[in-house]
């Protein structure tokens, strides 16, 4: 009886001591998460308003506990948990999607990350981002996002491609194609019109060059002004 009882603590302590450490871990993880929204939202007032009352903190709380399911084969319960997310915050975040420390969704509905998709630490992600693909890839389909990354209102990144660590995208952008370290896009399509802070040069850009779809708009809108002008002017005579 004795040796029984000895090893069942044998084989108790050691899972325990297992659980005490995935606690800490995702408490140290809360706070983390916590404290990046306090430093980058001016108007998060208290720790305690940032855990009741954001839906971009639950968001990914959420998140954490479907991908979590999701590694383990737990697929149906990982998605529910997901939907339910969803309905609560209308931010979808597929459960296969990986996740850093410190990802601040600021006003998040409407927020879509996609199966693949991998976002670094310390990404800021505002309302209506898509983290989506093209649907001509298989495999991996998403983008995956550096470290510090910040994402405007309305961005679509789309396709298995990476935007590198301190990359800025505009508002409304769409990125189709990779976006280098600290570098700033904009437009539709996205082009890089700085790095490092840095405006480029386009006499030595050999990649984003000028679009010429708009180049021909903008002729025949020139064209369309002067037989305007021209047909006032013999209307008038």
């Amino acid at each position: 009886m004795k040796d029984k009882l000895n090893i069942d603590i044998n084989i108790t302590l050691p899972n325990f001591g297992k659980i005490k450490k995935k606690v800490k871990r995702v408490i140290r993880d809360v706070k983390y998460d916590v404290a990046a929204i306090r430093d980058r939202d001016p108007a998060a007032t208290s720790d305690l308003e940032v855990m009741l009352l954001y839906s971009g903190f639950h968001a990914v709380q959420a998140h954490r506990a479907a991908h979590a399911l999701h590694k383990k084969g737990h697929k149906f319960s990982a998605r529910a948990i997901s939907q339910f997310a969803k309905f609560l915050t209308g931010i979808e975040i597929h459960p296969g999607a990986t996740i850093g420390r410190g990802l601040v969704i600021d006003h998040g509905s409407g927020v879509v990350i996609g199966e693949t998709a991998e976002i670094g630490d310390n990404c800021t992600l505002y309302q209506g981002v898509t983290l989506g693909g093209t649907g001509k890839d298989s495999g991996k389909r998403h983008p995956t996002l550096g470290d510090n990354v910040m994402v405007g209102s309305g961005a679509k990144v789309l396709g298995p491609f990476k935007v590198g660590n301190g990359a800025k995208i505009a508002s409304n952008a769409v990125v189709l194609e990779a976006v280098p370290e600290k570098a700033t896009a904009v437009g539709v399509p996205a082009r890089v019109v700085r790095i490092n802070g840095v405006k480029i040069n386009d006499d030595l850009d050999h990649v984003h060059i000028p679009d010429p779809v708009a180049q021909e708009i903008c002729r025949v809108e020139r064209r369309i002004y002067e037989l305007e002008k021209k047909f006032n002017e013999k209307e008038e005579k």
